[in-house]
């Protein structure tokens, strides 16, 4: 059973930053977050290969930073310039086999 545990989330002022950060209970070729405002649909925000191959969503090109540590089964989202609209839950996401796994979430909030 895979598991994925999330931490790092929490209310931020504009402008701001935070780190999240998501341990997996094993080794996986991609690691990614995505997000989900209110309202809206879940999209990917960054996804990370097991050789360092990355993708973002245009939204947070230039802000947002995702990074692994393959021994640790870890990947990190860094947010920076955080904006209001970035208020989101965000979940941890690996995909092995044909089954997808998710983490619980961590809810992530700008606002002044």
């Amino acid at each position: 059973q895979v598991q994925l545990v999330e931490s790092g989330g929490g209310l931020v002022q504009p402008g701001g930053s935070l780190r999240l950060s998501c341990a997996a209970s094993g080794t996986f070729f991609t690691m990614a977050w995505y997000r989900q405002a209110p309202g809206k649909q879940r999209e990917l925000v960054a996804a990370i290969t097991s050789s360092g191959r990355t993708n973002y969503a245009d939204s947070v090109k230039g802000r947002f930073t995702i990074s692994r540590d393959n021994p640790k089964n870890t990947v990190y989202l860094q947010m920076n310039s955080l904006k209001p609209e970035d208020t989101a839950v965000y979940y941890c996401y690996v995909p092995y086999g044909t089954v997808d796994y998710w983490g619980q979430g961590t809810q992530v909030t700008v606002s002044s």
